[in-house]
């Protein structure tokens, strides 16, 4: 993409990003689909600065660690309409509850959650709730936030770019495939906002994140035939555990 491109397209971009990302009202805008994910990581980070400021805001009331990290994850699953959390759960229960590649979409297709689908949303919400906790007792809710809120939003462009749609239908199939360049720059805003954020920390995460969201992909292509806008939604959610996971784990 040229740099005027870019600049030309930045505004619809970055729209088109926060209305598929995000339940936050957007001015009227032409859809960019897959073309805006470079776009992404720009998203997560706001929606990280919010959930910071809301930390803070509540922790000026004498809220214990504990409960502000519990009414962050409830706000950002507010201004992403659980988009992400449910994507994991389907991916869950299809990726493990059914014997064949058609069962197996079926299954993510249902809007009812099963067994492998709730124990993965309580397994990780409970991981990312204690590493928030921990972040937020250091002080470091802020550019812990920030950092997880961008770099986990660039594996789904990744994965979108390099892994062929698994059905003819649903989110990611509407949304199209972003060009490998597309995915390369939302890698590298990703990175750029976790440096400024985090520093050098951000090598044991992107290393972290990389295994984590490198090895749901495999799974995806041998038991599903390539990723679909759930997988992207468990990609999301492995990436920010990642993220929240390696800062603080460095506390200690």
């Amino acid at each position: 993409m040229a740099g005027n491109d870019i600049l030309t397209r930045m505004p619809g971009d970055v729209l088109s990003a926060f209305s598929l990302l995000t339940r936050l009202p957007m001015p009227d805008h032409t859809p960019r689909g897959a073309a805006s994910a470079w776009a992404w990581p720009l998203v997560g980070a706001t929606l990280g600065a919010l959930a910071a400021f809301g930390a803070s805001v509540a922790q000026a009331f004498g809220l214990t660690p504990g409960l502000v990290a519990a009414l962050v994850m409830g706000l950002l699953a507010a201004l992403t309409g659980a988009l992400h959390e449910d994507g994991l759960a389907d991916t869950a229960d299809g990726l493990f509850g059914g014997w064949t590649k058609e069962r197996r979409l079926e299954i993510m297709k249902d809007s009812r959650i099963g067994t492998y689908g709730a124990l993965a949303l309580m397994l990780i919400t409970i991981a990312r709730w204690s590493a928030l906790s921990a972040l937020l007792t250091a002080g470091a809710g802020w550019p812990a936030l920030i950092a997880a809120g961008a770099f986990s939003r660039a594996p789904m462009a990744v994965m979108m770019a390099t892994l062929p749609n698994a059905r003819a239908e649903g989110l990611s199939h509407r949304v199209g495939r972003p060009t490998l360049a597309t995915a390369a720059l939302a890698v590298a805003l990703g990175l750029g906002v976790a440096v400024l954020a985090v520093g050098g920390a951000t090598l044991p995460m992107l290393m972290v994140t990389f295994i984590a969201t490198f090895g749901l992909g495999l799974v995806a292509r041998a038991r599903i035939g390539g990723q679909s806008g759930d997988i992207l939604g468990a990609s999301q959610q492995l990436a920010e555990l990642s993220v929240l996971a390696v800062l603080a784990s460095g506390l200690n």
